[in-house]
């Protein structure tokens, strides 16, 4: 399988060195360690009741390493645009108002029965402590995707 970048010359992510997967030059041992840190990481954080001290922790721990990561190796700016997409970005204001929205209407209501806030509705799919854990892991893969970017 080849893993030449197929991108054409002028793309960002092309300019700034970005690989496919799979790497030529990964280290499988290290890579399975890292992953498998992250997964027993998850189930632990994944294990602690919500809104409590070690949850807390539990979430600061890797933002902090991932902010650290962030600051030390600052990415490449990828250059501004030359015009703004006006519709992609009035589809995106109408979703942040109507969920903003929703919230507001929520927490005027005190998240009554027939009215849930979202975090009232998302609540019952993470109480299984598998599904948390794999919310954590998803968490901290896109944390990582956005400091590696």
């Amino acid at each position: 399988m080849a893993t030449e970048d197929v991108r054409p010359a002028g793309h960002p992510l092309r300019r700034l060195g970005a690989r496919r997967w799979p790497r030529r030059n990964g280290h499988p041992a290290r890579d399975a360690l890292i992953g498998a840190g992250l997964v027993g990481y998850a189930w632990i954080a994944g294990s602690t009741a919500p809104f409590s001290g070690k949850a807390l922790v539990s979430v600061l721990i890797p933002g902090a390493v991932l902010g650290a990561i962030a600051y030390g190796r600052p990415p490449e700016r990828l250059p501004a645009p030359d015009k703004l997409d006006i519709t992609g970005v009035s589809y995106w204001l109408i979703c942040l108002a109507a969920g903003f929205e929703w919230e507001a209407s929520a927490f005027k209501d005190n998240s009554l029965s027939w009215h849930p806030s979202l975090t009232n509705l998302i609540n019952p799919l993470l109480d299984p402590h598998p599904v948390r854990s794999a919310a954590i892991l998803v968490w901290l893969l896109a944390g990582w995707g956005l400091v590696r970017r």
